[in-house]
């Protein structure tokens, strides 16, 4: 397969990789840290839970309303001054915690703050990484950027062990106070020049700008037919995916299908889930070495498409080695997805309308998580789960026929590019 001329691994590129793992390590203990600090504190699953909600909580107003400011600023300028922001709120809980001082409230505000930055920090990141990639690589860089994001992520039992080890969480919060100043540092040095900015007209005011910069951005999707079709279905997959939350309680309250097995149900859970990251890993490299021919983009995504959605309907009716397999398998063909629906559509959108985009996704994407999650939880109540998790991904096999194969022709317009 014909490989791109130009060179993926530019000083740009390498100090957004570096400074993004970096800060995705030190997140991941921290968030861990955090989570364990609060129920340890309360003893309460409900504040735990609220605690999570208050950070998911912005993400489903912010990045459309960032998303429009995002496209008339310097991005660069706004990912690091928020990773400087992090690293200041990250210090300040390493100085409580190590003096021993506990509030639930300030917490959970702390947790609102946490999941402002974060969803205003996304937007940014997306809308501005793709202009650090050269010409023909995107499908190379966001394999990269996939492989980045599990390897930090399997540092959460790391976390768990130094907590226990050091009987507190102050020092993993200075560990992600660190990571984020030095990734914050990182990123000034950036020299990509941004030209998105003041492309359009200034408005009379301030608001009467942004009111007419967000409605040209909705507009700009529902023209897009592909795009409003992606984002769509995405949509529904987010809102289908909020039935995972009943795997855990499926093993938990199902202790005896496990039996046989020397661990807790709860341990082989996560041993077993851990093959999907383990699948999400080895997909990437594959993705990092493969081209796929852009004229079989969009056949290769339904049919991953289709394949996802199946594997996870059956996975908890098979025994555990076929159930460990089959997350393997969900895991690389994920990354394969997201691969070639991130490279197309970042690509496809202009550099001046990205924010906007990327804000409407990631709004819709998080209100489909959120409402998935509420309805899989209290379904959960009544039904067994592998019925509910069955019955949500008939969302998914509906979605995938109303938008993905009924406006086939649009999305091929996108995914069968070269990128």
């Amino acid at each position: 397969m014909k490989e791109s001329k130009n060179k993926l691994w530019t000083y740009d590129f390498t100090v957004i990789t570096v400074g993004s793992f970096i800060s995705m390590v030190g997140s991941t203990l921290s968030s861990f840290a955090l989570g364990l600090v609060v129920l340890e504190y309360t003893g309460s699953t409900f504040l735990y839970a609220l605690f999570i909600v208050g950070f998911q909580a912005p993400q489903l107003i912010f990045p459309v309303l960032a998303g429009t400011y995002l496209d008339r600023v310097s991005r660069k300028k706004v990912i690091y001054t928020l990773d400087f922001l992090s690293a200041g709120i990250y210090f300040l809980l390493f100085l409580l915690v190590r003096g021993g001082w506990f509030s639930y409230p300030v917490l959970l505000g702390g947790s609102l703050l946490i999941g402002t930055v974060e969803s205003v920090y996304m937007v940014a990141y997306e809308s501005f990484y793709p202009n650090l990639i050269t010409e023909g690589n995107s499908g190379k860089a966001y394999s990269v950027y996939s492989v980045m994001y599990e390897l930090a992520s399997m540092t959460a039992p790391l976390a768990a062990a130094l907590y226990v080890w050091l009987n507190s969480a102050a020092p993993l919060f200075a560990v992600n106070a660190a990571s984020f100043f030095i990734a914050a540092c990182l990123e000034q040095t950036i020299r990509c020049r941004e030209s998105h900015m003041g492309r359009a007209p200034t408005g009379p005011s301030p608001a009467v700008q942004f009111r007419r910069d967000f409605r040209e951005g909705v507009d700009y999707i529902r023209r897009e037919r592909g795009l409003l079709m992606i984002v769509l279905y995405f949509t529904a997959v987010s809102f289908s995916c909020g039935a995972d939350s009943l795997k855990l309680p499926f093993f938990r309250n199902n202790a005896a299908l496990f039996a046989a097995w020397p661990v807790a149900a709860v341990t082989l859970y996560s041993v077993v889930t851990n093959f999907d990251v383990a699948g999400r890993v080895l997909g990437g490299f594959v993705q990092y070495k493969i081209r796929i021919p852009k004229e079989r983009r969009f056949d290769t995504a339904l049919l991953v498409y289709i394949a996802t959605t199946v594997l996870m309907a059956v996975v908890l009716y098979t025994p555990v080695p076929v159930m460990a397999a089959l997350f393997f398998i969900n895991g690389g063909l994920g990354v394969t997805s997201y691969t070639i629906r991130t490279a197309a559509t970042q690509t496809y959108v202009p550099d001046a309308m990205r924010g906007r985009f990327n804000g409407v996704f990631q709004t819709l994407a998080s209100l489909g998580a959120i409402a998935g999650s509420l309805l899989a939880g209290a379904l959960g109540e009544v039904f067994p789960e592998r019925r509910v998790i069955l019955g949500m991904s008939a969302v998914t096999v509906a979605a995938m026929y109303f938008f993905i194969w009924r406006g086939r022709e649009d999305i091929k317009q996108v995914y069968n590019r070269e990128v």
